[in-house]
């Protein structure tokens, strides 16, 4: 098995609900976005973000405007629509769950051989 593709795997799996969270704060850039994570270490370029985004955005959980910038083109800013809120609602209900699971499973001692 490869530790590489495992750690992948699990960002993967989380990157998600990290989006959700960022935009849940107010409109935000989709560049903005992207330094977040990789500020948070978690390495995602724009061609896993701009897919993640039109998905979720069909699925109804988030919305978009368009806005001028006055140093280019317009700029695309991300918003959670009620049902992106309740869907996030979920999903931090079930991270946190998995997270004291995940606890609860670490701390246990090993029994002796």
């Amino acid at each position: 098995m490869n530790l590489e593709n495992t750690q992948i795997q699990m960002r993967k799996g989380i990157l998600e609900f990290c989006i959700l969270h960022i935009i849940a704060r107010g409109e935000v850039y989709a560049s903005d976005m992207l330094g977040e994570l990789t500020q948070a270490k978690m390495i995602v370029v724009e061609g896993t973000l701009y897919p993640l985004l039109t998905r979720l955005k069909n699925a109804g959980l988030l919305e978009y405007k368009w806005v001028e910038s006055k140093s280019g083109p317009p700029r695309k800013y991300y918003k959670l629509t009620e049902t992106g809120n309740s869907f996030l609602v979920g999903l931090t209900e079930t991270w946190d769950d998995l997270v004291h699971s995940t606890q609860a499973v670490r701390s246990k001692s090993q029994a002796p051989a």
